[in-house]
């Protein structure tokens, strides 16, 4: 968006955003019709401008753009000019509706093929396919008559459950007001302050480099939850502060996008999934970003205990990265970064709509950027909006081509087939049903973004999650020698034995047992625990080969092999697979405050017994001895079920082994001498 023009339309369109999230009322359907095509439009017009190595497009294309930008025009249009029309035929379409409907779902995949290539446009095709007439040539549990091509447009155009529905009105409402907030943020100069913040925090340490560059993404990603963008905008200082310290460059750029990735899973702003999952679940945005805390926090010492492993390796000290102001001189200069913040989680707390506490948050980062020596202008807010659109056109068009998606798999019941396949490969094991969940999930990740890859994820395979971590909870409940009446009459329904009854019976009626038997707190705890590992699941296509685009983003930095710093940023990301097994198996969501605390609190140690497992090292090389030693320490400390004597255990064996390395390096620095 580089013509006067294209801006001042992006910057008036997100005016629009603002005026109608924050004052003004319309149906959702129109705004999430009029949020498509603007976007639409935006990115179609945007490809008739020269690029920085080539010249503008040739006629033709451009041509075929402003065609393209006046159908997603006329597609908005006809939602609000002929929805009443279409009803008042009761829902009979004529040629003008299968014309615009169609034109809208082939806008919808050709949009999303530019800007996410082809993986989303592939899967939509095959998706419509089944529901048109591939899946009456499908045996088993996936087979499906088919609808007519009526129905099919019908429910993908003018459906809430379609591309105008559920998904789309988040983009539309929570998402964009959040990415506009973190471009105002950002454009206040927050990045640079969040750095020198984080390198006085931290620099003072062995390997404080890369402690610099993890709590520097942690706290750019808190407010932007995107991978690429946090790596970008943190990584061109982190990744060349780390290699000056010595740190390899590879390895400097895995721990970048590592702790990027961890962005989408820091509260406040998580991305936009965070949003998708509070409307999926109907758990209030604000409880899901409080249970979010603690994870984030394991997630990224984590990747700190990599960093430490790292720098003992090549015995750097913290003296290699220079000298730092104190941390209250940084904070003296930019302590009005913190106010938006605070306004944002204080309105909040206090009751206010995250679209609301948004809103006012973008209006206290312009406020508080007065109080600094470089006060944000009319020049300055025109452009903070101007990139918040420009970096909500792919998120937006995405978002509203999953509901296309979405509308098949609600409608043919894939996602119960698919629930049903689970069930049946993983036979009861919650363990098992993670690793598919897991797999399932990295091959989505080849090819859709994480927001698309949680929705379809969570689509698919929450309800199975969420019933297998309540399993133990159910049986409990029913070794209870007082159940009511009707679930003795259920259970006799299955010989009357409760293990019996729980494996057979279908999921519907588990449901149904489960609200009455289980407190609405824990059936909340374990409903977000299953999304919540769904979606630390979906974050690996950030740093999993062969498609990690932090990864890539970041080794184009560092000047490093992509595929190479790609396998490094996996190696570095254990947590996301680490942590969600405290999910299912520990209290760490469901479970009370002090529960969540305990677990913890040997959670950290019992990472770094897992980190120094997976590196062979903590202050040495382990050898047979102590590599043993570790293992069983992660194991005891991570395993929330065992006692509190299992945890002692587990934490003197981790003492053990690293009072034996300091010991051994002490003797070693003596020989030596």
């Amino acid at each position: 968006m580089k013509s006067p023009l294209l801006q001042w339309a992006a910057f008036l369109f997100a005016l629009f955003h603002v005026y109608v999230n924050v004052f003004a009322t319309i149906p959702e359907l129109w705004f999430s019709a009029i949020h498509f095509g603007g976007f639409v439009a935006l990115c179609a017009l945007s490809g008739n401008e020269a690029t920085v190595d080539h010249a503008a497009p040739p006629l033709w294309l451009r041509a075929v753009n402003v065609v393209l930008a006046a159908l997603a025009v006329l597609v908005t249009c006809y939602m609000i000019f002929f929805e009443d029309a279409l009803y008042a035929r009761e829902a009979e379409f004529i040629l003008s509706d299968y014309v615009v409907t169609a034109t809208a779902v082939l806008l919808a995949i050709e949009f999303t093929r530019r800007t996410t290539g082809w993986f989303m446009p592939v899967l939509i095709m095959i998706s419509l396919s089944y529901i048109l007439f591939m899946g009456r040539y499908i045996t088993g549990v996936f087979a499906f008559p088919g609808l007519s091509l009526e129905t099919v447009l019908y429910r993908s155009y003018f459906s809430e459950e379609g591309m105008f529905g559920t998904t789309a009105n988040i983009s539309a409402t929570y998402v964009f007001m959040f990415i506009l907030f973190g471009s105002f943020l950002l454009k206040s100069g927050a990045g640079d302050f969040i750095v020198s913040f984080a390198r006085c925090l931290a620099g003072r340490f062995t390997g404080g480099a890369g402690f610099v560059a993890v709590i520097g993404s942690g706290l750019m990603g808190s407010v932007s939850g995107s991978a690429v963008a946090n790596t970008v905008s943190t990584g061109v200082i982190t990744i060349p502060m780390m290699k000056r310290s010595g740190f390899d460059p590879q390895f400097s750029a895995g721990v970048v996008a590592a702790s990027s990735t961890g962005g989408a899973l820091m509260p406040p702003i998580m991305g936009a999934g965070a949003f998708v999952m509070a409307s999926y679940t109907q758990i209030p945005y604000l409880h899901i970003i409080a249970m979010s805390v603690l994870p984030a926090m394991l997630y990224y010492l984590t990747v700190m205990f990599f960093v430490r492993i790292e720098a003992k390796r090549l015995g750097l000290f913290a003296d290699k990265i220079g000298d730092h102001d104190s941390v209250w001189t940084v904070l003296r200069t930019g302590w009005h970064f913190i106010i938006p913040l605070g306004v944002l989680v204080g309105l909040l707390i206090a009751g206010y709509t995250p679209i609301r506490a948004a809103a006012v948050a973008i209006l206290a980062v312009i406020v508080a950027s007065w109080l600094s020596p470089t006060p944000m202008k009319w020049q300055g807010i025109f452009d903070a909006t101007v990139d918040g659109v420009r970096t909500m056109v792919s998120t937006a068009l995405l978002l509203v081509a999953v509901g296309l998606i979405i509308n098949v798999v609600t409608t043919t019941g894939v996602g119960n087939a698919f629930s049903l396949m689970i069930v049946e490969w993983a036979d009861g094991s919650l363990l098992i049903s993670l690793v598919l969940v897991a797999i399932a999930s990295l091959v989505l990740g080849m090819g859709l973004p994480v927001t698309a890859s949680y929705i379809v994820l969570a689509t698919l395979s929450a309800p199975i999650l969420f019933d297998l971590i309540a399993r133990d909870a159910m049986m409990e409940a029913l070794s209870a020698p007082d159940l009511p009446s009707n679930v003795v009459a259920t259970l006799n329904l299955f010989g009357g034995d409760a293990m019996v009854a729980l494996r057979e019976m279908p999921l519907e009626m588990r449901q149904l047992l489960r609200a009455e038997l289980l407190s609405p707190e824990l059936l909340t705890g374990m409903l977000l625990s299953a999304h919540l590992i769904i979606f630390w699941l979906s974050q690996d296509s950030n740093v999993t080969p062969p498609v990690c685009l932090a990864a890539f983003a970041a080794a184009g930095i560092a000047g490093t092999k992509p595929m190479a710093t790609g396998i490094t940023s996996w190696k570095v990301a254990k947590g996301l697979y680490l942590v969600p097994l405290l999910f299912a198996y520990s209290p760490l969501i469901s479970g009370t405050w002090p529960e969540r605390f305990y677990t913890f609190f040997w959670s950290c140690l019992g990472l770094y017994a897992a980190a120094g497992l997976l590196q062979w090292r903590l202050d040495r090389p382990l050898n047979a001895l102590t590599a043993l030693m570790l293992a069983v320490a992660a194991v005891l400390l991570l395993w929330a079920p065992l006692t509190v004597y299992h945890h002692i255990i587990g934490a003197a064996l981790l003492a053990a082994v690293v009072i034996w390395q300091r010991n051994q390096d002490k003797l070693s620095s003596v020989a030596q001498q």
